[in-house]
């Protein structure tokens, strides 16, 4: 039976996403996902389509969700927009398409959604962050400095809003998530990559931490991944 608890998913594609859609359904949350483009297909969830960038169609859409749903419990960032080319290369308007999908994103569905998580005095918000969040890595200038920006919010946002009940963590996926795509996309053995369903299962137990010990940050690497 489903409680009354709302996850709200924002980027619930294949892999990670999918794995938070089956992770928090079978705790019995109310799962809701917003995509950019793809629908998603679990079965699991109240799908949106909408470009979170968009600041007007996120305030739009994410005001619909909270009238239908009700306050979301947990908020669950995990869009992303990968660019990988030399610095020359790369474009304005790739620059700031992942500044868009990521930084921009997160400030827009938090300007959405905080008010109502305020009013109840409690929730959580977790944030995918990556590697590129703590260094910028040869050819990443766009995808790293949208990741630096991304946990900078995260942290300001974690500051000052957990006075007020709500438990904001960014977590860093230091290392490759399984999927069929990372698999064809590199040389890699899986033995070496991040277990979506395992990534999932961290993001739940942040959710239940008690308020004498929230993690604000939180590092997840394969054991094998060299850091």
């Amino acid at each position: 039976m489903k409680t009354n608890a709302v996850a709200l998913i924002l980027g619930a594609g294949p892999g990670l996403g999918e794995s938070l859609c089956k992770q928090f359904s079978e705790a019995n949350y109310q799962v809701v996902t917003v995509n950019r483009s793809q629908k998603n297909d679990s079965g699991l969830t109240d799908n949106y389509i909408v470009d979170l960038g968009d600041t007007k169609a996120a305030q739009l859409t994410l005001s619909d969700i909270i009238k239908k749903h009700g306050t979301p419990s947990v908020v669950i960032h995990n869009t992303a927009q990968l660019t990988i080319k030399p610095f020359l290369e790369t474009s304005e308007q790739e620059y700031e398409q992942c500044w868009r999908a990521m930084s921009k994103s997160l400030f827009n569905s938090m300007q959405a959604v905080l008010p109502s998580m305020i009013d109840a005095g409690k929730g959580c918000v977790l944030v995918s962050g990556a590697t590129a969040s703590l260094r910028g890595g040869n050819k990443f200038s766009a995808f790293a400095s949208a990741k630096f920006a991304l946990r900078g919010l995260s942290q300001s946002l974690a500051r000052e809003y957990q006075s007020q009940g709500i438990h904001i963590a960014h977590i860093i996926l230091d290392g490759i998530i399984d999927t069929t795509r990372s698999r064809e996309m590199h040389s890699l053995s899986p033995d070496y990559m991040l277990k979506p369903e395992d990534v999932a299962q961290q993001y739940l137990n942040l959710v239940n931490q008690p308020e004498s010990v929230w993690t604000h940050e939180l590092d997840l690497r394969p054991s094998r991944e060299n850091f």
